[in-house]
């Protein structure tokens, strides 16, 4: 049998303190291929809303493409330091960048869905390459036996893990909010080839050729002039990537921890963009805003409680009824409080300012959970459309039954629940989940034009209640009782649908709207 002897196999073996520094760079290279795994299920979510199905199979391609990596690195281990330092340098490249392929991809060609199972099946084999590859250098010139082999795999799959950590934490908490999806994707690949470079001039000197070095260091310096070149410009590309996806100007955008937030202006028609999702358009805000709000204030409510709605206007029509005293608005995203209170002021009355109303920032199904105090004398309920399964739990029968839980006896709540007539089953599931909570519910539907026909549901608790406006309600621009009681008949195309309720369990709704629209 014939034994191939490469320079790489023959170096000496590494000195304590050099396999010390190279787990370091092992951890700092899982932490960043961590990150890249975060950040295309991020992009997932935020430019395909990121169901259950498209985040398993991130998850699980991911984990394949790294049992693919390292059977692919097979054949490389007798050149380990070259192949190592080639497929930082490369994951690097390929990480850094996939923020801005996938983003630009889904503003011009509207799908990336091809591109995000690319990058995730390229990102996972080089990830999967790297422990063979490591595993091989830090035998490299020993004569160690079964037990020593063993502790070198837990070394490495020690420093491997808790660089995974350090990514899993450094995502979320550092570099999203800080820098945001691009910008993030492009330092973390940075900071992969600062890894690879240490490795390359000190930590594997030993074990690659003079011209070897030099290459590897040029093919570093080139990657990361490139994605020095990607940050001084990732403020442009995402501009102009992001004017694709919408059909007025931009003026306001920000990306929060839950959401992309935007504004566009054209002409005296202001819009709300939530997640590329229209939350309203001043221009016929008003006829959704009053069916929503009025129908519930029939009893001349006193106390209201908001969930969602953090744009204001609901909090608008509250404070114009001569009867109500107290507004609580639970809003789970502090930015768009923020946006309500300057940029939306115009729109809104500055009704979030007001001494009436009580802002609170949290997430609406919690605070429902531990609230303890009075009951309110009317709930709106203004979410929006709940197309993933974090908005979906705000559609189950378990948040309305906490909802009905603090209304008061007499009390009404009103919901919005989407278009009877474009995506039906998810608004009859949402009637269906509101009774299923015990309450009686009479749905109802106008038309917005923004929107087409929209739907909302009016419930108490008892039989069902009949639609009716205060005697004492504000001036309107569109609501009057005749329309409120035409709101309550649907045509025949459209006619009342009996439907499972959707459950924390089984978020049904959140299916529906995957369906898309039903004409």
């Amino acid at each position: 049998m014939t034994t191939v002897t490469t320079p790489e196999a023959s170096a000496p073996a590494m000195g304590r303190r050099a396999r010390v520094l190279l787990l370091a760079a092992v951890a700092a290279c899982a932490a960043c291929g961590l990150v890249y795994e975060l950040a295309l299920l991020t992009l997932s979510v935020s430019l395909t809303g990121g169901g259950i199905t498209e985040t398993s199979l991130i998850v699980a391609g991911f984990v394949a493409a790294l049992g693919v990596g390292a059977l692919a690195a097979k054949p490389l281990l007798p050149y380990a330091a070259t192949a190592f330092v080639a497929v930082e340098v490369i994951l690097g490249l390929v990480g850094g960048l996939s923020a801005t392929v996938l983003y630009v991809a889904f503003t011009f060609i509207g799908s990336s869905t091809w591109v995000l199972v690319v990058a995730t099946a390229a990102i996972g084999m080089l990830v999967g390459a790297e422990v063979p590859l490591l595993m091989t250098l830090l035998q490299t010139g020993r004569n160690a036996d079964a037990r020593d082999s063993g502790k070198v795999l837990a070394n490495l799959n020690a420093a491997d893990y808790a660089g995974a950590l350090i990514g899993g934490l450094a995502w979320p908490l550092l570099l999203l909010p800080a820098a945001g999806m691009i910008r993030g994707a492009a330092l973390t690949g940075m900071v992969n080839l600062a890894a690879a470079a240490i490795a390359a001039l000190f930590l594997l000197r030993g074990h690659l050729r003079p011209a070897t070095r030099a290459l590897s260091l040029v093919a570093l310096l080139l990657a990361a002039t490139l994605l020095a070149i990607l940050l001084a410009h990732s403020s442009d590309i995402e501009t102009t990537a992001r004017q694709r996806l919408y059909p007025d100007p931009v003026v306001h955008a920000q990306r929060s921890h839950y959401q992309e937030i935007v504004v566009t202006v054209r002409g005296d028609d202001l819009r709300l963009y939530l997640d590329g999702d229209l939350q309203f358009s001043s221009r016929d805000e008003h006829r959704y805003t009053e069916a929503l709000v009025y129908p519930a204030l029939a009893r001349d409510a006193g106390r209201v409680l908001v969930l969602g709605g953090g744009d204001g206007l609901a909090a608008r029509e509250l404070l114009r009824h001569p009867h109500v005293q107290e507004v609580v608005q639970v809003e789970l995203d502090p930015m768009v409080i923020e946006l309500a209170n300057t940029r939306l002021t115009g729109l809104n009355d500055g009704a979030l300012q007001d001494r009436r109303v009580e802002v609170v920032v949290a997430d609406a199904f919690a605070w429902l959970r531990e609230y303890v105090g009075a009951g309110f004398d009317a709930i709106i309920i203004d979410m929006p459309d709940p197309d993933t399964p974090a908005l979906g739990r705000l559609y189950s029968a378990e948040f309305y039954g906490l909802a009905a839980s603090v209304l008061k006896p007499d009390g009404l709540m009103s919901v919005q629940a989407g278009s009877p007539y474009s995506t039906p089953d998810a608004y009859w599931r949402t009637v269906s989940t509101v009774r299923s909570a015990g309450l009686g519910v009479t749905p109802y539907h106008v038309h917005v034009p923004s929107f087409g026909d929209w739907g909302f549901v009016l419930a108490q608790a008892g039989p069902p209640p009949t639609p009716a406006l205060s005697a004492n309600a504000a001036p309107r621009k569109f609501l009057d009782p005749a329309t409120l009681a035409g709101a309550a008949v649907f045509p025949l195309d459209r006619q009342p649908r009996e439907m499972e309720p959707s459950t924390l369990d089984r978020p049904r709704i959140v299916d529906d709207l995957r369906r898309g629209y039903q004409f």
